[in-house]
């Protein structure tokens, strides 16, 4: 997996890095270094008789994985070499970090200057006064 897609010469480019994670790999970088920082299940240790154990990129990846493609935890064990339990608390951790480093930024109600934006969108497209997307409205 990092041969692949994190390496300095990776065996796939960034445009099929985005198509596999729906981000460019410089986000997916500060996203993973912002939750292993936050919390420390994230960090890479090693086991009572020395053996390391995944890596924050492994967490991060099955997490994402599972969100971005909503695969089962089960299926990522092929894939990040790690078992079922450990992808849902890979998972669970993960939202909750990015819930709580990431939240006030990018997951609050919008305000007065973001409607105002949004809405100049809207009016640009042809749709004046309207906040919400069309294929969601029911």
């Amino acid at each position: 997996m990092y041969n692949d897609y994190f390496s300095e010469t990776p065996t796939y480019g960034a445009s099929f890095f985005r198509h596999r994670f729906r981000m460019n790999r410089a986000l997916f970088i500060r996203i993973m270094q912002a939750v292993e920082q936050h919390d420390d299940y994230f960090v890479q240790k090693r086991d009572n008789i020395g053996h390391l154990g995944l890596s924050c990129l492994q967490k991060v990846t099955a997490a994402y994985q599972m969100i971005a493609y909503g695969v089962p935890a089960d299926f990522m064990d092929q894939y990040v070499r790690a078992a079922e339990s450990t992808n849902i608390k890979s998972l669970r951790r993960f939202v909750k970090a990015v819930v709580e480093v990431f939240g006030d930024d990018y997951l609050r109600s919008p305000n007065e200057q973001d409607m105002a934006r949004l809405l100049a969108i809207g009016e640009s497209r042809g749709f004046s006064g309207m906040l919400g997307s069309i294929d969601r409205m029911h």
